[in-house]
């Protein structure tokens, strides 16, 4: 019987941690968010563009080798 009391104290207890780090949680504004986002997408297809130019580089270099 106390194992279970002892289950719903930490569990409760858990809960009331996360919910105060909920409360710790600064959200940004609009105006940020959609900066962030357009950086993040901008980044990613440049990593993309990148990639893929490494990989033709690679693969002409290898296909001239052999």
């Amino acid at each position: 019987m106390s194992e279970n009391k002892e289950a719903s104290v930490k569990k409760t207890s858990w809960w009331k941690g996360v919910k105060a780090e909920f409360k710790k949680i600064v959200w940004p504004n609009r105006k940020s968010l959609v900066r962030e986002t357009i950086a993040v997408f901008v980044v990613t297809i440049l990593l993309a563009i990148i990639i893929v130019l490494i990989d033709y580089v690679v693969k002409y270099g290898l296909g001239f080798i052999i």
